[in-house]
């Protein structure tokens, strides 16, 4: 068994688990794509609950990622194990750090020859190579005779089971789930700098173009010196926080209006406008001449030091990293504290959510015992399963009284419950709303509460037909360079808008209009699912 560390230590992923090719054929034409192999296995009366075989000594193994943590080792995790237990299943891990994961599986996986039981995806398999492969079997049948715990997610979330499913109707793979509206990336601002200033938050974005002005002109850290960052936050998220003001969503590429019409957020008029405001903060010097490189310990080392009024980050940071780097933070107020989406020119307001759908799992056509192996990842999907991977163990980290949860001292202690395995990212866990609220400040989980409406869900995941991977594998990957490219040149003033015009020219010669088509057609089978 080959085991790695993997890099950065993270509360997100130890209790959220917040973790981020071309083809050809149809759907279906690998070898094994037809139907599921049959096992030898006797008939085993599988309720949903471990364990999930009757038979001694069954195995599996387990191609997948390890924690984000160079200090844990998901194999033997506690929580890991506990599942492997209730199952009644002995898993042999093959577990590789997230960040090379798909450096690592995707040669293996391009080989063909040797997969484990079932592998975790280095990707979601948009353009059905794997599939077209005949890498992995398709799971109708299973989930029909076994998928106790599957066919509940897809009652209660259609949209999961509309983006699973290929444009023939066929599922090969089982889900692992983030949440969707729930502490999702917010503008946070200092609310010590905004009370020193007499300002209250920003509701617009002139407001808070207004607000970060004083930030770097009115001294709000108190030393006297000219040394305020009025914003600062990674370069990937700036797409994200700005893009929404203007009715886009950069982050994802890809949004459908109200309309169901389907846009490029990139070769839109409001992207001009997008970068006309940006390249505005940057001539002012309210967006940093390193905002392209900015890290994510650069921002937490200029909010320790009080040199930094306003950033973007998943929600969770609010109160839970932000805040506490002062040393007289009270949990009862806030510093570092989101807000509600800036509304824009043209009266948008909104942040953009995630999809469901984080990962997949799928079982491979050289696997000995496709049941064993699909009842193992139905259970792993169960909700006794989803309240190891959120809240622990239990009277070990977490209590309950009167169907109540609440984590003990050892349940908020970070490094502890990451070693334990919680949010096992090598296992298809879901996250959850609940033990997210139970941990952060009381302030934080009911102003996550108010932010929800305002949460606009994402462009779905959805499968290509051939054609439409075709298009996509051959344009895409030279649009998203160019755009990139194009995108710090406007904002940087490298470009002057002046160039807009001819850019988009360039998009549409690169056939961002047939992409469009392409995703339009998806987007519609994938609505046409869902009825």
């Amino acid at each position: 068994m080959r085991i790695r560390g993997a890099g950065r230590k993270s509360v997100i992923a130890a209790i959220l688990a917040i973790s981020l090719a071309g083809c050809s054929g149809g759907a279906g034409t690998g070898s094994d794509a037809g139907n599921a192999p049959t096992s030898s296995e006797p008939a085993f009366n599988y309720t949903g609950a471990g364990p999930v075989t009757d038979q001694p000594d069954a195995k599996l193994s387990i191609l997948g990622t390890n924690a984000w943590t160079t200090n844990v080792d998901l194999s033997t995790a506690a929580i890991v194990k506990k599942i492997e237990s209730n199952a009644g299943v002995e898993v042999e891990w093959d577990l590789i750090p997230p960040q090379n994961y798909a450096d690592a599986v995707n040669p293996r996986l391009a080989a063909g020859t040797g997969l484990p039981d079932i592998v975790y995806l280095p990707d979601q398999d948009q353009l059905m190579k794997y599939i077209n492969s005949g890498l992995f079997i398709p799971l109708n049948e299973l989930i029909d005779k076994y998928g106790v715990n599957l066919q509940k997610i897809y009652e209660q979330s259609p949209a999961v089971k509309a983006s699973l499913t290929t444009p023939d109707g066929k599922i090969y793979y089982v889900p692992q789930q983030t949440l969707t509206k729930n502490y999702m990336p917010v503008f946070m601002i200092n609310q010590r700098w905004l009370k020193k200033l007499g300002l209250n938050e920003p509701t617009t974005l002139d407001e808070f173009t207004a607000m970060l002005r004083k930030f770097k002109t009115d001294d709000p850290n108190g030393n006297g010196q000219a040394d305020e960052i009025p914003l600062s936050m990674e370069s990937k998220f700036i797409p994200m926080a700005f893009g929404p003001v203007f009715g886009l969503d950069l982050s994802n590429q890809f949004y459908a209006d109200d309309q169901g019409k389907v846009h490029f957020s990139y070769y839109e008029p409001a992207y001009k406008e997008y970068l006309t405001y940006l390249n505005g903060l940057y001539k002012e010097g309210l967006l940093g001449v390193d905002y392209a490189s900015t890290t994510s310990d650069q921002v937490t080392s200029r909010i320790s030091q009080d040199l930094t009024g306003a950033t973007f980050n998943f929600s969770w940071y609010m109160s839970m990293v932000y805040s506490p780097l002062y040393k007289d933070y009270n949990p009862a107020e806030p510093i570092f504290k989101g807000i509600l989406p800036l509304k824009g020119p043209h009266g948008d307001q909104f942040y953009v959510g995630r999809t469901p759908v984080s990962g997949i799992f799928g079982i491979t056509r050289d696997s000995k015992n496709p049941e064993l192996a699909f009842r193992f990842l139905d259970y792993a999907v169960s909700e006794e399963a989803q309240t190891y991977y959120t809240w622990g163990i239990k009277d070990d980290t977490y209590t309950e009284e009167n169907g109540v949860k609440t984590f003990t001292d050892k349940g908020k202690d970070n490094e502890y419950i990451q070693k334990l395995g919680i949010g096992p990212v090598n296992l298809p866990n879901i996250q959850s709303t609940d033990s997210a609220d139970s941990v952060v400040a009381e302030w934080h989980a009911k102003l996550d509460k108010e932010m929800e409406s305002y949460i606009r869900e994402p462009f779905p995941f959805v499968y290509a037909l051939p054609d439409e991977a075709s298009v996509e594998s051959m344009s895409m990957p030279d649009i998203t360079t160019y755009v990139e490219e194009m995108n710090f040149k406007f904002i940087s003033g490298d470009t002057s808008l002046d160039q807009f015009d001819s850019y988009i020219e360039t998009l549409k010669k690169m056939n961002i209009e047939q992409v469009i088509a392409g995703r339009q057609a998806q987007y519609d089978r994938y609505k046409a699912a869902q009825q």
